[in-house]
Parts: structure tokens; sequence; C-alpha cells
């Protein structure tokens, strides 16, 4: 045990762990963060990647979660314009299903609730000439386009935890939550190196529970919290199938049991369809897609495409647990997802804050209501600030990507126009630190096929702790889509003699 007490010790490498201890350490508290698994390894890599309002919660009665949610979308996209950027939504008129006057008022509420200023309005489709038509079935002539923004989860939570350390924040992954007690008014946190299985004990004023589907299991290695319940599991499983449409465009379908699904342009390449959603009592590590989410997925999705989708299209399907404050709603589908903290203090004790539900999208919103309950608790420290800031790689403007990419391969002109597009995507400005002083592919190093060189794994390892090929394939990127077996085998061994090497 060191004599270094920290301010916060933040439990969770999720969205929510991420972002407070990124508006923690940038307003000058001590923050100790601990993930068992990798970042954005649970819920925050699993969903349907959107910063998006959410239309049908307006069903609901969620006024305040859909406004403060619409709000983010273009905060957001200043933020991080390399992994998020705007998306046109199609949502085909159903004509047994939701009547087009409701459909039109809550097209109008969403274009007015969030104070959009760049964000392109609604506005009404002749499905029957708009190519967005063209792949949708012939019973289908109406239609509404509305704006929301694509993200890249795991990378937004990646670079809210590099921009956390770089502002002071131990990050510590592979780094588990034995047990916490309170001694003289200081949480004593006993925690484990997965790897090694040394225990160690952190100290900090105040304890942050935000482990999303684990965050009623962390409760009970606190003492006085055995069998808390809090939170209702919701399963949600997507997949991914080569694509079926040739324009930029998405779709939101809808179901007769009240659901709706998404069908999104994925890595140029695919189409995204998702999600489902399930009461789910199991372990978050082991969930994964059922035939029946499978058919599901596949049925309502040919309910409206042209060219039906089958099973032997997929050729990759993820699922996740989405931590839901249990409210008590009698389905999933309409459980809240707005997010709930509690602040546990009293005289003499050392504070707790937990953290139940909440979304991509409102994430940033939630750390400052985290940090709110912080200062009453320990003392308050800086001003809001993370509102007009930029994530690492994002410090350029909103409509300038295409200007970097030109940049970047004037810069690098060996690059191929693709590879530089998707290494701006994923790193922004940063990409001119990952390439320094390089001047030829072959100063790259090693490919591990597409376009996945060792100068990029190296950046990764270095700066973005990853450590395995899943860290690296489906997190950081999601080139796992395009590796074949054999190049998966050769950056496993280069990741292999590359620890090797740093542990001698």
């Amino acid at each position: 045990m060191t004599n270094e007490i920290y301010d916060l010790f933040t439990i969770g490498g999720g969205v929510n762990g991420c972002g407070i201890a990124r508006d923690a350490a940038g307003r000058g508290y001590s923050v100790y963060l601990a993930e068992m698994n990798d970042l954005a390894s649970g819920t925050s890599s699993a969903a349907t990647k959107l910063i998006h309002g959410g239309l049908r919660y307006l069903e609901h009665y969620e006024f305040r979660l859909v406004r403060e949610a619409l709000e983010e979308r273009e905060v957001l996209w200043a933020m991080a314009p390399h992994i998020i950027w705007p998306l046109r939504f199609v949502l085909p008129h159903h004509k047994e299903l939701r009547p087009s006057w409701l459909l039109r008022i809550g097209l109008a509420m969403y274009d007015y609730l969030g104070g959009r200023k760049k964000l392109p309005p609604t506005k009404t489709l002749n499905l029957r000439k708009d190519p967005a038509g063209a792949p949708l079935r012939a019973n289908y002539g109406m239609g509404f386009e509305y704006s929301d923004c694509w993200v890249d989860d795991a990378r937004l939570v990646v670079l809210n935890a590099k921009d956390a350390s770089q502002k002071g924040a131990s990050i510590n992954l592979g780094t588990k939550v034995l047990s916490a007690v309170r001694q003289d008014g200081i949480w004593e946190v006993m925690v484990q190196n997965v790897q090694s299985g040394e225990t160690s004990t952190v100290r900090a004023k105040m304890l942050i529970n935000a482990a999303g589907p684990w965050v009623d299991s962390v409760l009970s290695t606190i003492d006085g919290h055995a069998g808390d319940h809090n939170v209702r599991l919701v399963k949600g499983s997507h997949i991914v199938v080569n694509k079926l449409f040739d324009h930029d465009r998405c779709y939101i379908f809808q179901n007769a049991d009240g659901r709706i699904i998404f069908a999104i342009p994925y890595e140029h390449d695919f189409t995204l369809i998702g999600t489902t959603d399930l009461d789910y009592s199991g372990d978050p590590t082991d969930v994964s897609i059922s035939s029946e989410e499978l058919d599901y997925l596949c049925e309502l999705a040919s309910e409206y495409f042209k060219n039906p989708v089958g099973r032997d299209q997929v050729v990759w399907a993820y699922s996740g647990v989405r931590p839901l404050f249990d409210d008590g709603a009698s389905e999933a589908k309409e459980a809240t997802r707005d997010y709930v903290l509690k602040l546990e203090q009293a005289e003499n004790l050392a504070p707790l804050l937990n953290i139940f539900g909440g979304k991509l999208t409102t994430y940033r919103r939630l750390a400052e209501e985290a940090i709110e309950h912080i200062g009453t608790a320990i003392g308050a420290k800086g001003a809001p600030w993370t509102a007009g800031s930029s994530l690492p790689g994002g410090d350029f403007a909103m409509d300038a990507f295409n200007a970097q990419v030109a940049r970047l391969s004037t810069n690098y002109p060996f690059l191929a126009l693709r590879q530089a597009h998707r290494l701006l995507r994923l790193y922004g400005t940063c990409a001119w630190e990952l390439l320094g002083d390089t001047s030829s592919l072959a100063d790259l190093g090693e490919n591990f096929g597409a376009d996945l060189t060792a100068r990029e794994v190296d950046y990764l390892v270095d700066h973005e702790w990853a450590q395995t090929s899943s860290d690296i394939l489906w997190r950081r990127t999601k080139l796992g889509l395009r590796i074949n077996e054999r190049d998966l085998r050769a950056l496993e061994d280069y990741l292999e003699t590359k620890f090797a090497g740093t542990a001698s």
C-alpha cells in the first residue's frame, strides 16, 4: 500500500467511467481508474454506435433524456469529428403501424427539441423516386428522413481514457477490484492484477462505481451492500452482413412488436443491423446472440428490403448487456434509458457514488453531474470544461475531415487514399504522431493484412493500452472483419514477441 491518497477511485473502463475520469482529471482531481479487462470491453463497444436523441423514447415520455441527448449531438461531433459524423436516417412509413401524422409530430419535436444548428432538418421522401427507396420493397412508397450522428463507440472510450491519462489520471487495465472498505474516512480498495495475480491496496477519498453491468456485483464487495439490486440487465444483439445498399444513408425500421431496428452502412463494405431488447440474467461476460435473435433481425430486415436477409449472409454478430436502472417497467423495451446517480454520504464515512444506466450520447453530461456530486462530497475543483473541448485527434473543424485526409495524403504520399482515410477516422490529427518521420510503406513495418502495420500496432500498444489481438482488431480498430487466420497468427506472434521483449 502506497502513502498516496487519490481523490477518486473509479471502477469501470467503459464510457461513463472514462468520461468521469477525464472530466475530473481536467478539473484537478487525482484519479485512479481500475478496469478488470480492456477499455470498452463490455457494453460500451456493443452499442448500435449512434449519437442520437432516441426517437422512440418520445413514446415513453422521456422528454428530458431526449432533449439532453439531442443537445449533445453537435457538442460531441465538435469534440471528435474524426470518430463522430452526421448521418441521415430513412424511416419508411408502414401503413399498418404508427400513422404518418404521429411520425410527423415526433420528428417535428425531434428537430426542434434539442437546438439543432448544423444538422439538416427532417424531410418527407417519395421512396418510389428517391434512391433510398431502391433497396426496399415496392409497398413502401413514402418515408421520412432525419438527422442523427454515428460514433465509433470503443474509440470514444479509448480517447476519453487517453485524455484523462494526459491530464494526470492513472489508468489501470487488467485490474480487478476485490474489496473496498472504509477506514478512518478513506476508502481502502484491494485490487488484483489479473495477469500476475498480485494484489495491492489503493487509497482514495471517494469511490465511483461505474462498473456498468457489474455495478451490483461491485456493490457486493462493499460492506453493507450484499444483495443490493439496482439494475435491469437488457441484452442487445447486432449482426453485420455484406453491404446491402450503395448509398450512405441509414434505415430505421418499425416492427409490429413496437421495437425498431437500424440498418446502417458499416466500415465501407458492410451493413450493421440491430438491435434486440431482451431481459438478461446471466454473466455479462458470457453474452452472445441467440438463434432466436438472429432470426428476428433477419426476418425484420427482410420485411423491408427487396432482397431478403438470411443467416448465411451474416459475417459477424455481437451482443452486449445494457445496465438499465430498474424502474419496474414491464418490458425490456420500455425500461428507461436515462441515467441515475446515487450518492451515499454520511458524516465521517468516505462517500460512494453509484452510476446506473446511461448511454453513449449522454456520457459527457453524466460525467458533469457526477462531478457535481463529487464536489458536494469532497470539495469542488475547477469549472465545467468539456463542452467546447477536443478529444485527442479531434482538434479540427466539424466539416474539415476531408481536408485533413487530403493534408495527410500530401504529407505521406505513399499512403493509399483509403488507408489515409482509415487512419484519419481512427486517430484524427494523432495520425501524424503515429506516422512520424516515415517516408515509405516499408517504414511502416510488417503488414498484418488490411493495411494494419507494425507501426500502427506499436502505436496502439504504446499509446492506447492495447495488449491482445482482440484489443487491436475489435476495439481499437474494426479490422477483425478483414483479417484472415494467417494474418491473425502473424499479429499474435508479433505481440507475443513484443511483450516478451518488454518483460525482459
